[in-house]
C-alpha cells in the first residue's frame, strides 16, 4: 500500500501574495496541479494534502476530486507536525506498506525519480538527496566513515565542518508506514527554531540500525523549490526549457527555445515549425508542417495539416482547416471553424462562425455568429451585425457569394449561393441567389460648395 502526503500548508510570505504559495503557476497550472499530476501516477492508495494558510482556497481550486484527503495544520509547527496531522489515517496492511512525503512547493519532482526512490527503500527509510555547489540554507547530510547516513542536520543548527558537506536534504522522502507513524510519535522541539523537524526521523531509523538510502534526482529543476517570484521565474524558465528541449526531440523546429512558452498540453505532428514569443495554452494540437510565426497565442485549438499562421494571431477554442492560411494580427475566438484552404488575414476577428473551403477573409472584418459556405469572398471592412442588444443573430452566406467592401450584414439574413452584395450595402434583409444586391445613396456632387479657409488656433463667436 502506498500513501502519499503532499505538505501545502505554507503562507509564503516572500510571495507577498494574498494567494497561497502552492496555487501560484509554474507553466500556467498551480504548483501543487503539477504535483499532483505526478504523485497520481504513482498510483497511491491515499492521497493526503496538508493544507494550512489559505486552505479553503487550496480545497476550491481542487473542489470534484474525488481521491484527495485534505488535512488541517492549524499551526504551521514544522514538517515534522504537518506529517503528524494525517499519521492516524496512513494505510497500514502489511509489512511493505510505504509513506512518500512530496512539498507542494516543490512542483517539478518527475514520477522517475519518485519512482526510484520508493524502488531504493526496501522496507526502509530512503531519501531524495542532492550535491551542490553552494548548499547554503539547506539541511546537511551527514556520513560515518562507511558512506552511511547517520543524521540530517539543518542548515541553522550545523557546526562549522557540517556547513561544509555539499550533499544536502531535499525534503522528500519514503518511509515504512508502521515504522515512519512511530519516528513521528517520538519527534521533539528542542532546536533553534522550536519546531518539529521530519529530518529528525532519520537519527531514529540509524538507532535502530535500519540502512537509510539515499536517491538523486535526474535533473536539478526537480528539486527546486518556490518561496519568491524571483525563484518561481527562474523555476518558470527552467520547466519552459524542459518542455523546450522535449518538443525539439520530438522533431519539432523551434526558432529560440528559450523565448518559447508552453502552459499545458502541446502536441505536433512531423516538421512542424515554431517562431519566437510563441504561447500555447490548454489543449493544442498541431498537424503535420504547421508553421507558427512569431507572438502567437493558442489557446485550446485545433490546427490541421500544412496550415500557416502569421506573426502576432491569438487563436482560442478554434478549429484550423489543412492547407489554411491565418493572420497576421487575425483574431479566432470560440466557435471559429475554418475550412480547407481558407484565409483569415490582418485584422479580421472571428466569432462562433465556419468559414468554408477556400473561402477568404483577407481585411479588417468581423465575422460573428455566421455560416459561410466555399469560395466565398469578403471584403475589407465586412461586418455581420449579429447582436441587437439582447439576443445573438445568425448570418447565412453560400457558397461562391461576393461580399463587398464595407459591408454589414444585419442578422438574421442570407445570402444565396452566388450572389453579390455591392461594396457599402447595409443588409437587411435576403440577397437572392445569383443576384447583384446593393443598397447605397446616389452619389450626388455639390457644385457651389467651397472648402473652409484656415482662420487661426481657434474661430470666435462674434
Amino acid at each position: 500500500m502506498l500513501n502519499i502526503v503532499i505538505l501545502a500548508a505554507g503562507m509564503g510570505k516572500r510571495m507577498k501574495s494574498g494567494l497561497p504559495k502552492v496555487l501560484h503557476p509554474i507553466a500556467g497550472r498551480p504548483m501543487l496541479s503539477h504535483l499532483l499530476e505526478t504523485a497520481r501516477s504513482l498510483n497511491p492508495d491515499r492521497l493526503f494534502i496538508v493544507v494550512g494558510h489559505g486552505a479553503e482556497r487550496v480545497k476550491a481550486e481542487f473542489e470534484g476530486q474525488s481521491d484527495l484527503r485534505f488535512v488541517l495544520q492549524a499551526e504551521q509547527l514544522g514538517t515534522g507536525h504537518a506529517v503528524q496531522q494525517v499519521a492516524r489515517d496512513l494505510v497500514e496492511e502489511g509489512e511493505h506498506d510505504q509513506t512518500l512525503v512530496l512539498y507542494g512547493d516543490v512542483p517539478l519532482v518527475q514520477s522517475g525519480t519518485l519512482r526510484a526512490l520508493l524502488a531504493a527503500s526496501e522496507d526502509s527509510l530512503a531519501l531524495l538527496t542532492e550535491e551542490l555547489p553552494d548548499p547554503a540554507g539547506y539541511g546537511r547530510i551527514v556520513r560515518d566513515h562507511q558512506g552511511r547516513v547517520t543524521a540530517i542536520v539543518e542548515h541553522k543548527d550545523a557546526t562549522p565542518s557540517q556547513l561544509a558537506i555539499r550533499e544536502v536534504n531535499t525534503g522528500m522522502l519514503v518511509a515504512p508506514t508502521a515504522s515512519l507513524k512511530s519516528w513521528l510519535g517520538r519527534l521533539q522541539n528542542n532546536n533553534a527554531q522550536g519546531e518539529y523537524y521530519l529530518t529528525d526521523i532519520i537519527g531514529m531509523a540509524v538507532s535502530e540500525c535500519q540502512v537509510v538510502a539515499t536517491v538523486e534526482p535526474q535533473k536539478r529543476f526537480e528539486t527546486l523549490g518556490v518561496n519568491s517570484r524571483s525563484q518561481q521565474a527562474d523555476l518558470e524558465r527552467l520547466w519552459q526549457r524542459e518542455l523546450a528541449e522535449r518538443q525539439m526531440i520530438a522533431g519539432v523546429t523551434l526558432a529560440d527555445p528559450d523565448r518559447f512558452d508552453q502552459r499545458g498540453a502541446l502536441a505536433c505532428g512531423q516538421d512542424v515549425s515554431i517562431d519566437v514569443g510563441c504561447v500555447f495554452e490548454g489543449t493544442v494540437t498541431l498537424g503535420d508542417r504547421v508553421v507558427i510565426g512569431p507572438n502567437c497565442l493558442l489557446k485550446d485549438v485545433v490546427v490541421a495539416d500544412d496550415v500557416t499562421i502569421n506573426a502576432f494571431s491569438h487563436l482560442q477554442g478554434a478549429k484550423v482547416g489543412s492547407s489554411a492560411v491565418v493572420g497576421p494580427f487575425a483574431r479566432l475566438r470560440p466557435g471559429s471553424d475554418l475550412g480547407e484552404k481558407s484565409h483569415v488575414g490582418n485584422f479580421v476577428e472571428i466569432k462562433n462562425a465556419t468559414l468554408g473551403h477556400g473561402s477568404k477573409a483577407n481585411h479588417l472584418s468581423y465575422l460573428g455568429d455566421a455560416q459561410i459556405g466555399a469560395r466565398v469572398n469578403i471584403g475589407a471592412g465586412t461586418i455581420t451585425c449579429n447582436y441587437d442588444g439582447v439576443n445573438k443573430h445568425l448570418t447565412v452566406i453560400e457558397d461562391d457569394a461576393f461580399i463587398g467592401s464595407d459591408t454589414q450584414l444585419v442578422a438574421p439574413v442570407k445570402v444565396g449561393a452566388g450572389a453579390t452584395l455591392g461594396a457599402g450595402t447595409t443588409l437587411t434583409m435576403d440577397a437572392p441567389r445569383g443576384k447583384l444586391t446593393i443598397s447605397r445613396s446616389l452619389q450626388k456632387t455639390i457644385e457651389q460648395w467651397q472648402r473652409p479657409v484656415k482662420q487661426g488656433e481657434f474661430s470666435k463667436k462674434s
